[in-house]
C-alpha cells in the first residue's frame, strides 16, 4: 500500500508540476532542492507514473555512491509499500536487485556509464535523473556529456533531470541547454530548515595537517571529545562527519561507554547498519558518517552535527599510480551542507572542530573531479565513445590538457589505444571491466599467465588496498584474504568473482601489452639501442615449466599493473624502483632480504628523500624483465661524472642498472658533448691557464666592455663555451679525458677569437697594451681584471714625477695605485693632476720620515722621475 501521508509530507511535491512542465517543454531541466526534500525519492516515482497518475515511463536514477543507490531504492520501495526489486530496484557493481516489473532503477553513475558504452541509445529508458550533480563527480559529468550526445544524435525524446542540493544551477542549466534555444529551465524546491547554532571547537593544541590519506591521531581524539561534549550539552542524535572508513573506526573506538548507540555509516558498512542509521529510533544515537550523509542520505533524528572539517577528494595517487582519495580540508560549501543536517527537524547546533578564524581561509567549493583526478579511465571512456580528446563532449569543465596527455601515455602503454588515441579491441574490453586501465592490463595479461581466478583475486587486492594489519607482503595478504574472517574478505571475494567472470568472458582478448616507446629517448648523453631481448620467455611460468608459485604470481600481477615500480635491492631495507625513486621497507618486514620487489603501494612521508613501501611482492629478475620489458634498454652512456668523463654501455630497466661495461670506442660527438658538460659544471679552469693567458683574457674582456664591436665576450665561461667551435678546436675533439683538457693552452686558443678578419686584431697591443711605460722609463704591467672596469696601473709614486695627466687606454683613464718605496699602497687616483695639487702633500708628510732615503720634492711636477734612492740619484 502506498504511504500517501509520507509522500505528501515531502516538500519537493510543490515543485513537481513545474518540473513536469519543464520536461514536457524542453526535455531537460535542473532541479534544485535541499537535502531531505524528497528530490531523490518522490520525483522519480512521479516521473515513472507510479504516483500522481502520470503516464508510465521507465526511469533510471544515477547516484554517485553505492550506499546512496541502495538507500534510495529501499526508500522508494517503502513509500510504495513494496519490496525492493518490484517496481523499484537498484544495480551497483557486483549486485543487482530488479525484476521484469521494475520501472524505476537506481544505479551508480559507473554502472550507467558502462550501459551507455554497450548501448548508446539506452533503449527502453524514458527519463534519466542525475542525482547529486552538484558534487561534480567525474563519472557524473561524463554520463551527462554522453547522455546529451545521445539526445542530440539518437534520441531527442530522452528526458534528462540534473538534481542538485545547492542553488548554484547555472552550470548545469547551460550544459543541459546545449543544442537548444537556451539554457535548460531551473526548478527550485524550498526545503524546511530551522536555525542552527554554530559552536567553534578547535583543538587545544596544534595538530598536524592531513597528508595523503593519513590524519593526525590527535585530531581524531579531539573529534571524539567534541562528540562527547555535544552529547552532554545537547538533545537529539549526533551526526559526526569524518573523511573515511578508517577515521570512523578509530573515533568509534574512542566512544566506548557513551550513553548512545554508535553507528558507522559508509559505503562498506553492512546493509543492516545502513538501514539502522536511516530509520528513526526511540533511543539516542551517534552516527559517524563519511560525506555520503551531506546530501545523498537523510538521517532522521539528527539535531547535532559534529564536523571534523575534513573530506576526501580524488587525486592522482603517485603511491599507486592510480586515481585515489586524499584527505583535505572540507570546503565552506560542504560545511554549510553538513551544518544544515542539524536543522531539518528542529533547531539544532553544529560543532566545528576548527577555529572561526580559519573558516574564511577554507576553499569556497570542492574542486570538480575532472580538474584534479587521474583521467586515465575518463580518457579511455571518451576514446571508446569516439571522442579521444573529449573536445566534442558537453562537459561542465574541460579536462586539463596535461592530465589528458598523461592519461594518453598510460593508455598507449597498456595497449588500450593506438598512437592516434583510437581504442584498440583490447582497450574496448578494458573499458568494460570497470577498472583503472593499469589494473585492467594486469587482469588481462595476468589471466593469460596465471589463469583468470588467480589474476582476479590479486587485482581485487590491488583495486581496494587491504587493511594495514595484513602487512606489507602482497602474497601474505592474498593468503589472509582467502582465509577470511574480517570485514574486508567478503568484499574482496565478491570483487574477485566479478573480475574472474569478466576476465574469462573473452579469452581471445588476452593478448599481451605491446611494447612501450624506448626509454631515455631525447637524452643527448644516451644513445638507445632499443629494448634488449627478453630472455625470460612468457611471464608467469616457473623455470621448471610448472605453475607459478603464489609469491611470484603476486609479484607478476603487481609488476604488470605498475611496471615502473619494479625495484631492485640496494641494501637490506633499501630498493631502487625503475622510475628512479628510492624506496625503503619498514623494520621487521618479511620482504627485507628480497633481491627484487614489485611495489604495489608506496608513499613518501613529508621531508623524506625515499618512498616508504606499504605493499609489495617478491619477484625474480626474469619476472621483472618480462613485466617491464618496455623499460629495458641497452644504451651507450657518455657523460661527465665525478670530475671526469665516463663512457660505458649500460643495460637498464628504467633507472635500475642491470649490467655495465666500458666503451672502448665511444661516439666522438658524445665525448665532445660530455667534455663540454664538464667545462660547464666545473669551469674553464680545467684548461691550462698560464699568467699570459689569464692576462690576455682580461685584456679582451676590457676591450669588449669598452669598444664592443668585433672584440669577443670572453669574461663569462658560458659565453666562451657557446663559441667552443671557434676557439677550442681542434684540441677539444681530440680530448678523451679530464687530463686532455688540462693540456689545452687556453691562451693559444683565445688568440683564435681575435678579430683577424677585420684587421682589428693587430691593434690589440695598441688598444690594450700589456704594459705601460711610465716617466721613470719602467714598463709596468697593467691589470685589466679589476671589477670596476678600469685598467689598474700599480707603480711607485716617485716613478710618476713630472706626469701631469692620467694615462689612458682605449680612451679610458687608468686607475693609478700609487705605491710607497716599499711597494705598499699609498694612494689611489684616477686624476693625477688633482692628486699632485692636493693629495700628494698629505702622502709626502706621512711618508718622507718613514722613507728618508727616497726623494720627496715639494713640487713633483718638476721633479725628476726615478725608481732609485737619493744617493743613487746623486752619483
Amino acid at each position: 500500500m502506498i504511504r500517501q501521508a509520507a509522500l505528501d509530507a515531502l516538500p519537493v511535491r510543490e515543485a513537481v508540476p513545474a518540473l513536469v512542465s519543464a520536461l514536457d517543454g524542453h526535455g531537460a531541466a535542473v532541479l534544485c532542492a535541499p537535502p531531505g526534500t524528497g528530490k531523490t525519492t518522490l520525483v522519480p516515482l512521479v516521473l515513472a507514473g507510479l504516483v500522481g497518475g502520470g503516464p508510465r515511463r521507465r526511469v533510471v536514477v544515477a547516484e554517485p555512491r553505492r550506499i546512496a543507490a541502495r538507500a534510495a531504492a529501499r526508500r522508494m520501495a517503502w513509500l510504495l509499500g513494496e519490496a525492493v526489486g518490484c517496481s523499484v530496484g537498484f544495480t551497483v557493481r557486483g549486485e543487482r536487485v530488479a525484476g521484469p516489473g521494475t520501472v524505476v532503477e537506481v544505479v551508480t553513475t559507473g554502472v550507467l556509464l558502462q550501459r551507455l558504452q554497450r548501448d548508446q541509445e539506452l533503449a527502453g529508458v524514458d527519463v534519466v535523473v542525475l542525482d547529486e550533480c552538484h558534487e561534480r563527480h567525474l563519472d557524473a559529468d561524463t554520463v551527462a556529456a554522453f547522455l546529451l550526445d545521445v539526445r542530440e544524435t539518437l534520441r531527442p525524446e530522452l528526458r534528462l533531470v540534473a538534481a542538485s542540493a545547492t542553488t548554484d544551477a547555472a552550470v548545469w542549466a547551460r550544459v543541459l541547454g546545449r543544442g537548444g534555444p537556451g539554457d535548460a529551465p531551473v526548478v527550485e524546491a524550498a526545503g524546511v530548515s530551522y536555525p542552527v547554532e554554530t559552536v567553534w571547537a578547535p583543538p587545544a593544541r596544534p595538530v598536524r595537517p592531513p597528508h595523503g590519506m593519513r590524519v593526525d591521531p590527535a585530531q581524531l581524539t579531539h573529534v571524539a571529545s567534541v562528540v562527547r561534549r555535544a552529547l552532554a550539552e545537547r538533545e537529539g542524535d549526533v551526526l559526526c562527519f569524518l573523511p573515511g572508513v578508517g577515521e570512523i573506526a578509530r573515533v568509534a573506538g574512542q566512544l566506548g561507554g557513551v550513553d548512545a548507540e554508535v553507528l558507522q555509516v559508509h559505503g562498506r558498512a553492512p546493509a543492516a547498519v545502513q538501514d539502522a542509521a536511516l530509520t528513526a529510533s526511540d533511543h539516542r544515537r551517534v552516527i559517524l558518517s563519511t560525506a555520503v550523509a551531506e546530501s545523498s542520505l537523510t538521517v532522521p533524528g539528527v539535531r547535532v552535527v559534529v564536523d571534523s572539517g575534513l573530506a576526501r577528494e580524488p587525486r592522482v595517487d603517485h603511491a599507486r599510480g592510480l586515481g585515489a582519495l586524499a584527505t583535505v580540508r572540507a570546503s565552506r560549501a560542504a560545511g554549510r551542507q553538513r551544518a544544515g543536517r542539524a536543522g531539518r527537524e528542529g533547531p539544532g547546533a553544529v560543532y566545528r572542530c576548527w577555529a572561526e578564524a580559519e573558516d574564511g581561509r577554507l576553499p569556497a567549493f570542492p574542486s570538480p573531479e575532472i580538474r584534479i583526478a587521474d583521467l586515465a579511465q575518463f580518457a579511455l571512456q571518451a576514446a571508446c565513445w569516439g571522442d579521444p580528446d573529449a573536445s566534442g563532449l558537453a562537459l561542465p569543465d574541460p579536462p586539463p590538457a596535461g592530465a589528458m596527455a598523461a592519461a594518453r601515455e598510460v593508455l598507449v602503454a597498456v595497449g588500450a589505444v593506438d598512437a592516434a588515441g583510437r581504442p584498440t579491441p583490447r582497450g574496448l574490453r578494458m573499458a568494460r571491466l570497470g577498472l583503472h586501465p593499469r589494473l585492467a592490463r594486469a587482469l588481462l595479461d595476468g589471466s593469460a599467465a596465471l589463469g583468470a581466478r588467480r589474476a582476479a583475486e590479486l587485482v581485487a587486492l590491488l583495486s581496494e588496498e587491504p587493511p594495514r594489519e595484513y602487512g606489507d607482503d602482497l602474497a601474505a595478504a592474498w593468503r589472509r584474504a582467502r582465509a577470511g574472517g574480517d570485514g574486508y574478505a567478503p568484499r574482496w571475494r565478491a570483487e574477485a568473482r566479478r573480475l574472474e567472470r569478466a576476465a574469462g568472458a573473452d579469452p581471445a582478448g588476452l593478448s599481451p601489452t605491446p611494447p612501450l616507446p624506448e626509454a631515455g629517448a631525447g637524452d643527448p648523453g644516451r644513445r638507445s639501442r632499443g629494448p634488449a631481448p627478453d630472455p625470460s620467455g612468457a611471464p608467469g611460468r616457473s623455470p621448471s615449466g610448472g605453475a607459478t608459485p603464489d609469491d611470484l604470481a603476486a609479484g607478476l600481477v603487481s609488476a604488470l599493473a605498475f611496471p615502473e615500480r619494479v625495484a631492485k635491492a640496494k641494501g637490506e631495507h633499501a630498493f631502487l624502483m625503475a622510475n628512479g625513486t628510492g624506496a625503503e621497507l619498514t623494520d621487521g618486514s618479511p620482504l627485507r632480504r628480497a633481491p627484487w620487489l614489485a611495489v604495489a603501494v608506496a608513499d613518501r612521508p613529508p621531508h623524506s628523500a625515499s618512498a616508504r613501501i606499504r605493499l609489495a611482492a617478491v619477484i625474480d629478475e626474469d619476472t621483472a624483465l618480462a613485466a617491464a620489458a618496455h623499460l629495458r634498454t641497452e644504451d651507450e652512456e657518455v657523460h661527465w661524472e665525478d670530475g671526469d668523463l665516463i663512457a660505458r654501455a649500460a643495460q637498464r630497466l628504467g633507472a635500475i642498472e642491470l649490467a655495465v661495461r666500458p666503451l672502448r670506442t665511444p661516439d666522438p660527438a658524445l665525448v665532445r658533448a660530455a667534455l663540454l658538460d664538464g667545462l660547464r659544471s666545473e669551469g674553464l679552469g680545467l684548461l691550462r691557464w698560464s699568467p699570459d693567458a689569464q692576462a690576455l683574457r682580461a685584456r679582451l674582456g676590457f676591450l669588449h666592455r669598452t669598444l664592443g664591436g668585433a672584440w669577443p665576450d670572453v669574461e663569462e665561461d658560458g659565453a666562451l663555451l657557446d663559441r667552443a667551435d671557434d676557439w677550442l678546436e681542434p684540441e677539444l675533439s681530440r680530448a678523451r679525458h679530464r687530463a686532455d683538457l688540462g693540456r689545452i693552452d687556453a691562451g693559444q686558443a683565445l688568440n683564435r677569437l681575435l678579430p683577424w678578419s677585420t684587421g682589428e686584431a693587430a691593434r690589440l697591443d695598441e688598444l690594450a697594451p700589456e704594459r705601460l711605460e711610465v716617466p721613470s722609463g719602467s714598463r709596468i704591467r697593467l691589470d685589466y681584471s679589476a671589477e670596476h672596469g678600469q685598467p689598474v696601473l700599480a707603480v711607485k709614486l716617485q716613478e710618476l714625477f713630472g706626469l701631469a695627466e692620467t694615462p689612458k687606454v682605449a680612451g679610458v683613464p687608468v686607475l693609478v695605485h700609487l705605491l710607497s718605496p716599499a711597494g705598499r699602497p699609498a694612494a689611489v687616483t684616477a686624476d693625477l693632476a688633482s692628486f699632485w695639487q692636493g693629495g700628494y702633500r698629505a702622502v709626502r708628510a706621512e711618508l718622507r720620515g718613514r722613507y728618508p732615503k727616497h726623494p720627496w720634492p715639494e713640487d713633483p711636477a718638476t721633479a725628476e722621475p726615478t725608481r732609485h734612492t737619493n744617493a743613487r740619484l746623486r752619483r
